[in-house]
């Protein structure tokens, strides 16, 4: 049994043995705390870096200007649409005129050759941005848009031909496209000048040119020719 001088002794050595245990624990707590708030720090940084930058795409006309270039697209393609229906009906149009004012060939000729050279002059979506390519296109449709205004002129002189039942369904049919085909190209041309706006106002046109690169679109003019009324001699 040891004395209690000797007792003393050795808890006091046993406590200097045990003393750096204990700090090197409080240390290596203190270093993993400091980890967890670090980590805590980096992990709210990031948070906040990704909420700014989707502020900042949401504010900068990003999002936006994609949005109207598929709003562009999209009223392109129902404008296309209205005309692949006009051209599908001139053939069994000029069918019916001709059993009945076959004599006009010329007319007739004209409206054919105008019918083929329109649908062979296409224009994709993502040539809107190509004034050649949009001005070749539109002068193929006015042409055509002319000389099925002409014949429309000629079928006067055939009354018979106007109460030809056929006839009066293909036009009927017809003037419904022509009609339609205007609302396409009024909202088409709408589309358009929103999305120009779009990508020249600020900010969005300091993101359209380091980012997205996007290209006005050119409007789809009606063509001043198909406008005028023919002069036709009876």
């Amino acid at each position: 049994m040891l004395s209690p001088l000797k007792s003393c002794v050795f808890s006091a050595k046993n406590n200097q043995v045990q003393r750096p245990n204990i700090l090197s624990w409080i240390f290596a707590l203190r270093t993993s705390v400091a980890d967890v708030i670090c980590a805590g720090h980096k992990l709210q940084s990031r948070i906040i870096i990704l909420i700014i930058t989707v502020m900042l795409f949401s504010g900068c006309g990003y999002n936006t200007m994609q949005r109207n270039e598929e709003a562009v697209f999209k009223s392109w393609g129902d404008l296309e649409s209205q005309l692949q229906r006009r051209a599908d009906l001139i053939p069994n149009l000029v069918a019916v005129v001709k059993g009945y004012a076959a004599h006009e060939k010329e007319t007739l000729e004209a409206v054919i050759e105008a019918r083929a050279r329109a649908t062979s002059v296409q224009l994709s979506a993502e040539s809107l941005s190509n004034p050649e390519a949009v001005a070749n296109f539109q002068a193929a449709q006015g042409a055509l848009s002319s000389s099925l205004a002409r014949l429309m002129v000629v079928v006067e002189k055939y009354p018979d031909l106007k109460a030809n039942q056929n006839f009066m369904d293909l036009q009927h049919q017809l003037e419904g496209t022509e009609n339609r085909i205007s609302v396409a190209r009024q909202r088409y041309n709408q589309a358009v000048e929103n999305f120009n706006f779009s990508i020249r106002k600020f900010p969005n046109s300091l993101t359209n040119s380091m980012m997205l690169h996007l290209e006005r679109k050119e409007y789809f003019k009606a063509d001043e020719s198909a406008q005028e009324v023919p002069k036709v001699e009876f």
